[in-house]
This record gives structure tokens, sequence and C-alpha cells, in this order.
């Protein structure tokens, strides 16, 4: 069967470096807290950034209480990171349920409740890069014995797809907390790497997240038309989506303008909304527009299932401001390595390439090579860190430098042969290979 090889995945040795001007992080605004995420990441950082606890339901009456008491106030003490210091491995999933608030979103006559959009997010120990590593819902994947909210195990599983571990659990719980336990216990399984909670949106907070943010912009490159995604239709172009259109493009996976329905297409579609998500989350000033603020956590609060020790105001509002200086070039995605199933052409199945990623993941390194580190420093001989020789001191095999003469000259015949052709616009495939927020992943126009 057809091996689809990873691009761009890290090396194991690759030190676990920050990303270039790692230096200049601390400057960047608060509002740069909310940018390390995306759908469900927005949502966690979201709640973060709250530091009353405040009811977030029915009617509220607001007063702009720093316009009113003025500057002559204590200072503001920046809340603590309860994990400083630490990576972080949090599941996010995106649940199916047709239950509760759900039903008027989306009514197809399906029940139970399922996960097709698993990534892991992983926050580096000092907090200068995202990473989002998408797994598919048709790995084929064993599912071990599994835990629920109620204190009861589900039945193990052989040979089955990776989202089926989700679905057991809601049937065996009877509740989200249970498939995202059974989840979250299937990917430490399969990765040997520990995850430090979960976070799960439904259908009604994905739409009700997109909408409070005032829709997403992204480069629609073909007309799109899905029936089965509840009648789907987008434009070719630079497209403004609302919160139904974005749940049914996330949704998307077959029909006109979507490859060839699979979910590894989905995958990159879900990635690029994503990156496209967490800029226009760090466009807006959402931590000092208290009421866009207030009614971007309305959103979130009656959405999310989170793991308990991500349910603290202050622990998630810590860990929120130390990530304050995230960049759209800091935050990447990716799909971790796969290959068609050889006994089942519907499934995939991990590769090697795999066993790197996760061996990175456990060790805090760069999963991939996207996201620029910076330069190796040198010391005042003019040598870098590892004792290499620079510039100033070629090495032995190093080629003769040319005539001063004879480089003017070849610069000069060099500038008359140029190409004054601009060259297109270099892409990177979501889905395919790594990409940051701030990677071109499609062309429009």
């Amino acid at each position: 069967m057809k091996h689809t090889p990873a691009r761009h995945v890290a090396p194991r040795h690759v030190p676990p470096r920050g990303p270039a001007h790692a230096r200049t992080l601390r400057r960047h605004s608060a509002v740069r807290a909310l940018g390390m995420v995306a759908t469900a990441v927005i949502a966690f950082t979201g709640v973060g950034a709250a530091t009353a606890a405040v009811t977030l339901t029915g009617n509220i009456t607001t007063v702009d209480a720093d316009a009113a008491l003025g500057t002559d106030r204590p200072e503001v003490v920046a809340p603590e990171d309860p994990s400083a210091g630490s990576a972080l491995n949090i599941l996010l999933l995106g649940s199916d349920s047709r239950g509760g608030d759900n039903a008027g979103v989306v009514d197809d006559g399906t029940d139970g409740a399922r996960s097709d959009t698993t990534m892991v997010m992983h926050i580096s120990a000092d907090r200068s890069r995202v990473e989002l590593m998408s797994i598919p819902r048709d790995t084929t994947v064993d599912i071990p014995s599994c835990p629920t909210s109620s204190g009861g195990q589900t039945a193990p599983m052989y040979g089955v797809k990776f989202n089926a571990s989700f679905a057991a659990g809601v049937m065996t719980g009877g509740d989200v907390e249970s498939g995202a336990l059974c989840t979250m216990k299937t990917v430490e399984t399969i990765s040997d790497v520990r995850m430090d909670g979960f976070i799960v949106v439904d259908f009604s907070g994905f739409e009700q997240m997109i909408e409070a943010l005032g829709g997403v912009e992204m480069c629609i490159p073909n007309d799109i038309s899905s029936k089965k995604a509840d009648n789907l239709v987008l434009s070719a172009g630079v497209q403004t989506l609302d919160g139904k259109t974005a749940l049914k493009y996330a949704r998307a996976r077959t029909g006109q303008g979507l490859g060839d329905g699979s979910d590894i297409g989905r995958i990159a579609r879900q990635q690029e909304l994503m990156a496209a998500l967490a800029r226009t989350v760090l466009g807006q000033n959402l931590l000092t527009d208290s009421p866009q603020l207030l009614q971007f956590l309305g959103a979130v609060t009656g959405s999310l299932t989170m793991s308990s020790n991500l349910g603290s105001i202050q622990g998630l509002a810590g860990l929120a401001y130390s990530a304050r200086g995230l960049r759209p070039d800091t935050i990447a995605f990716m799909t971790v390595p796969w290959q068609y199933d050889p006994s089942n052409p519907n499934n995939v199945v991990l590769t090697d390439e795999a066993t790197t990623v996760f061996d990175n993941l456990r060790n805090d390194r760069p999963l991939s090579d996207v996201i620029a580190v910076e330069d190796e420093p040198t010391d005042e001989e003019g040598s870098t860190a590892d004792g290499d020789a620079t510039q100033d001191e070629p090495a032995d095999d190093a080629p003769a430098q040319d005539d001063p003469a004879d480089q003017e000259t070849t610069a000069d015949d060099d500038s008359q042969d140029a190409d004054p052709t601009p060259k297109p616009t270099q892409t990177r495939e979501a889905g395919e290979e790594a990409f940051t927020g701030a990677d071109v992943t499609a062309v429009c126009g």
C-alpha cells in the first residue's frame, strides 16, 4: 500500500530550543496569550483569561470598571503558571454529540457521540511554541480497557478505528467525560507519552466561539458544494466564515471541491481553519476589550468539557499569561505520520516516523522543523557553542577566496542575468506536511 511520508518531521536529536527571536517574545502584549490555540485551544486560553469568578449565563449587566476607577489603583499581579517550567500535552477533542444544545445545530438523525477530530496540543516548557498534531480517526489501533467517570471499565478492543475509543467510553460511561478518558488512555498506550488533561468542544460550542470572534477569514481555493455537510456551498476566494458556515466547513468530507472525500483531506482543512482561527485571535484585543471578552467567555463556558486539573480559573490564567509571547509562526500544525493499512485500505496505520515524533513529544523537542530556531550562540573567539569554526576562521577544506575584482564581475553578471519574473507563492500542503500559522497553505486569486 502507498506510504505517505510526513514531511518536516524533526529528527530526535533536535535540541529543545525556542523559535527565532525568542528573546523578544516577552515584550509582546498580553493578547498574544490567546494565540496559542484554535477551536478548543482558543476556548482553553479564553477561560484562562478570566481572573474573577463570574456566571456567564443569561443577561449580564456590565460596567467599564477600568474607566470608572481611573489609573490610581494597585498594580496588577501577573497570575502564576502552576506548570511553569514543565511541558504540557493536552488532548483536544471535537465531539459530534447530538444531545442538548447540539440538537438544534445538527439534526441528521445520528445518535450517540463520536470524536472525529482529535489533536494533541504540545506546549513547550519555555512557553515559546505550541504544536498541534492530528490523529486520524481511521487509524487502526488496539484500544485498552478504559476507566469511566463513574468508576466502571470499558472492554478492550483490537484492530479497530481510533475514534471507537471515544464512542466506547460514552456508551459505557454514559457521558462525554468517559469518552475523553478512553481516548486519553488510548493515546497514552500507542504513544507512551503522558497526557496532562483533555478539552472537549461540541458542535454548539464551536459555532458560538466563531460567532463570538466575529467570524474567521479563510482562503477557499476552489468552489465547494457538500450536501452531506448540511448543504455547504462556498465560492472560491477569500471568505469570512460565520459560526454556522465554519462548522459545516470543519465537518465537510465529501462533495465538490473537497478532494477524494477522505478523513485525511478533512484533517487538512481543519488544520487550515484552526490556523486561521489562531490568526484571528491574535489580531483581536480580547484581553482588554471587556464586552467582547465576556461574549467570548459566555460562548466558551457552556460548551467545554475539561479534565478537572485544567478547570482552575487561576491556573488557566497563569498558563495563558506565561504563553503571551506566541505568534502565528510559533504555532505549528501537523498530522502524525501514517500510511494506508495493508489489511484494510479504508484505514491507516502509524509509521516508524511516528515513533520519532512521539519521542520528540515525550522529551519536549520540536515535533517538526517548521518553527524557526535561533542561530547557535558564538563566543568572543568567533566559534559556536560547539566549538566549530565560523567564517572568520575557515575550515581547512574550505575553498580559496576569489579575488575581489572577480567577485565584483560575477555579481554584475548575475544581476544582468537575473530573472525579473516574480516567483509563485511558496505554499505548504496542510495535512501532508507540517506548517505554521504564518505559512501559506492555499492561494486565492
